[in-house]
């Protein structure tokens, strides 16, 4: 398993990471118990869950999972979206999150959290009150490093210029809904990223597993996938994006390779990128994308990638 810095913090973590929203509902404790115990063995150590998946089961089976195994974990948590009725049950407010953190350190079963992230970015709460809330929780030590979730670039730059000026803990990573066919942070976030040494994890790698390559043009979504179901993944199944994902497929294929594993590849060769968070509801997708760590793309299977990405033909 390759490491990279967690942003410009001094802490590793493996370039695949595990998505956990699955935990705690399709993936019962038995199935977490086993994840987990793989995910050491694999050199896996970045897992990636929120207060909110599967209403805290995922950080309560988390918790009993960790037990005398956090030491080999980096657990990243999250807090924002609604977690009760009550006015005050969301938001970045210091009352909400403070209120959040102990949650969540008690479903984790910790004194800390590894990296704690705004899951989304308030506009009612001033972000003074939500940076110097979250600086007073590094200090304390109940959590070591920050991170935010789906920030455009001005406000991560808002955010970490004023931690900058108050000496106050600055956000080291950020999440961002990213993958080959969704690319819209390659414009501003991404740069800002790279300018500022803060580190990037993108998340839906798969695009809900049509980049698996599994769905097919003349079948569309296989029984009982995700397809099925879910408007994301269907806003995919274009003949343009089923004529991208069958030629990359192809030359995954002709290269040795599966096209999920072309697809965390390919985002673990874009700059700034840390680890990456895949999802998983089985041991074996767990497998499957720690395997894809293995595949450097070099600069010159990059640029063809890219090229078929914006449709061009590379045997021309």
């Amino acid at each position: 398993m390759e490491y990279r810095q967690l942003g410009n913090s001094g802490v590793r973590v493996s370039v695949i990471g595990m998505g956990t929203n699955q935990f705690g509902g399709p993936v019962d404790q038995d199935g977490v118990n086993r994840v987990i115990g793989a995910a050491q063995e694999l050199g896996i150590n970045l897992i990636d869950t929120a207060d909110v998946y599967q209403n805290g089961r995922s950080e309560e089976t988390l918790g009993h999972a960790l037990k005398g195994k956090w030491d080999n974990f980096v657990v990243a948590t999250k807090v924002y979206f609604k977690t009760g009725d009550r006015p005050n049950d969301y938001g970045a407010s210091r009352y909400h999150i403070m209120n959040g953190v102990e949650a969540s350190l008690r479903r984790l079963q910790s004194d800390h959290i590894d990296l704690y992230q705004m899951h989304r970015w308030d506009a009612t709460t001033p972000i003074q009150e939500t940076m110097r809330t979250l600086d007073d929780l590094v200090s304390s030590g109940k959590v070591r490093y920050i991170g935010a979730s789906a920030y455009a670039a001005w406000q991560l730059a808002k955010a970490n210029l004023l931690a900058e000026f108050q000496g106050w803990a600055s956000f080291v990573t950020v999440q961002s809904h990213y993958h080959m066919l969704e690319r819209e942070v390659e414009k501003e976030v991404i740069p800002y990223c790279q300018e500022h040494n803060v580190g990037f994890i993108p998340y839906f790698p798969l695009a809900g597993g049509f980049l698996t390559g599994k769905y097919r043009r003349e079948s569309g979504a296989p029984a009982g996938s995700r397809g099925e179901r879910s408007s994301y993944v269907q806003a995919y199944m274009t003949d343009a994006n089923f004529t991208i994902v069958e030629t990359l497929s192809a030359w995954a294929e002709e290269r040795g390779h599966t096209m999920a594993e072309l697809a965390h590849a390919w985002l673990l060769a874009q700059p700034t990128v840390c680890s990456v968070i895949s999802g998983l509801t089985k041991l074996e997708h767990l497998q499957a994308n720690a395997k894809a760590a293995d595949w450097a793309l070099t600069a010159v299977e990059t640029a063809e990638v890219n090229a078929i990405l914006k449709g061009d033909d590379i045997t021309a």
